[in-house]
């Protein structure tokens, strides 16, 4: 038996039906790798900065079928920690957009009822962005629809640590009793502990790996590796890999 990850090809456009054809249940949380900016704009012998601009219209068109297609919450790793690596005017051209994003679309999403909530070290970025990320969120608070996770200056590992230092500290204090510390508890520590756990976690551009995303939270999730690169993929993409989901049975470690 092969344990390669099964890898779905995408569709170009065509229409999609709102409920996977496998017939199976619709993930409630999906979360997505977005990757091949890049690689996209070096095929077209284009600036990075092109590649990352359809990125942010790859978003666009992905939040906007999320909730047609019946998924609750989307999160989108958009920065890592490990990004803030990369040369200074590719970060700054990517937090330009970010604030571009924000600023044109927070009417729409919402508009469309999108909750808007951030994760990671995000307020260690610039004052003027976290002020914004902050009130696009507070904007968007009491919406019921799409719940929109937004990973920004985000690496699971860092995640997992300040949750074991808040831990660590309330049993140094008194507080916790180290003997009832569970993974429930742990749930609570992190930065998303108010969302449930991803069912599905999606990457494009072919690389198979997490890359340091919700290594907790994706115990049990499934995951869809697709070639097709961040910057083409849209509804219809989404939808192949919402299908592919519903071949799949989940066991949890059961038989």
């Amino acid at each position: 038996m092969s344990l390669r990850p099964r890898i779905v090809p995408v569709p170009s456009a065509a229409p999609v039906a709102a409920t996977p054809s496998g017939g199976g249940a619709v993930p409630r949380h999906v979360a997505i790798i977005m990757d091949g900016n890049g690689r996209w704009a070096k095929a077209r012998r284009l600036p990075r900065i092109a590649g990352h601009r359809q990125g942010i219209e790859a978003v666009r068109r992905t939040v906007g079928g999320a909730p047609t297609l019946g998924i609750e919450v989307l999160t989108l790793f958009a920065f890592s920690t490990e990004n803030a690596k990369r040369p200074e005017d590719e970060v700054n051209d990517l937090m330009g957009l970010l604030r571009h994003y924000l600023r044109s679309e927070i009417g729409t999403l919402h508009k469309n009822n999108v909750r808007l909530r951030f994760i990671g070290e995000y307020r260690r970025l610039n004052p003027d962005l976290v002020e914004l990320l902050e009130s696009s969120a507070e904007r968007t608070r009491l919406n019921t629809g799409l719940t929109l996770v937004i990973a920004l200056n985000y690496g699971a590992q860092d995640e997992i640590v300040r949750a074991m230092q808040s831990i660590a500290a309330d049993v140094a204090a008194g507080r916790l009793d180290a003997t009832t510390i569970d993974a429930a508890l742990i749930d609570k520590r992190l930065d998303t502990a108010d969302l449930p756990p991803p069912d599905l976690v999606i990457r494009t551009s072919g690389e198979q790996r997490l890359s340091n995303f919700l290594l907790w939270q994706a115990a049990y999730a499934e995951l869809v590796f697709t070639d097709q690169l961040w910057p083409d993929f849209d509804t219809a993409s989404l939808a192949a890999a919402l299908a592919e989901f519903a071949t799949r049975e989940r066991r949890y470690g059961g038989i």
